[in-house]
């Protein structure tokens, strides 16, 4: 595996190296040889201006050798990131995330974190087009992880259509001071989005970026 690895390297620095100057290695001495047959005996170029040549033909080769070996590095690792990601799939997650996916059966869970106990806390639902489609209202909540139930419905009632919504949430303590609320998303990882740049985990209709997980629980 190693020698298999080590000639593919070896060949694409040959190819990077050819197209960059116009000659490989084989081709440099190729020509030095020839230069050698037909140098003129009484004037023989010196064992010092051989070394020098050879000297820069190899200083050349182990730069072209490297950034090949770079290349295959950076490959094998986006290889590993892939296997690592497939992984994930049939695990419970928790991320950060100010999102929430409505499911076409019409409800969804807000989950929510406190930083401190509230009399109060309002969640605001906001579409696509920025608008708050509805606002929601929970009594007093203990420091901590929450969650608040959301039919699906808009301040007038009407059944809004499946999709993702964002989220934005606050408390009020019982001085009547406000604060922020972190919204979370928590679900069992449905699949891999691998279009884009780097991996995206699946999230009942979510998707969610490995930089965003807090937690991973296996499910067994």
């Amino acid at each position: 595996m190693i020698e298999a690895i080590s000639t593919t390297v070896s060949s694409a620095a040959s190819a990077a190296m050819k197209q960059s100057m116009g000659m490989n290695k084989d081709d440099f001495l190729k020509l030095f040889i020839t230069q050698l047959q037909n140098q003129d005996p009484l004037n023989p170029m010196s064992g010092t201006e051989q070394i020098s040549q050879l000297a820069q033909l190899t200083q050349v080769e182990q730069s072209y050798n490297t950034n090949s070996y770079l290349q295959s590095v950076i490959s094998a690792l986006g290889d590993s990131a892939t296997l690592s990601a497939i992984s994930f799939v049939g695990s419970e997650v928790t991320a950060a995330g100010s999102r929430v996916y409505l499911q076409e059966s019409g409800g969804a869970d807000i989950k929510l974190t406190v930083p401190k106990a509230a009399e109060q806390i309002t969640v605001n639902i906001i579409d696509g087009n920025g608008n708050v489609v509805r606002t929601l209202t929970g009594g007093a909540t203990t420091a901590g992880e929450s969650s608040l139930a959301w039919d699906g419905k808009d301040s007038s009632g009407v059944q809004l259509p499946s999709g993702a919504y964002t989220v934005a949430a606050t408390g009020m303590d019982t001085a009547g001071n406000s604060f922020t609320c972190s919204p979370f998303i928590r679900g069992v990882v449905e699949g891999i989005n691998f279009a884009g740049s780097s991996p995206l985990l699946v999230i009942g209709g979510l998707e969610v970026s490995f930089s965003d997980l807090l937690r991973v629980k296996g499910v067994m």
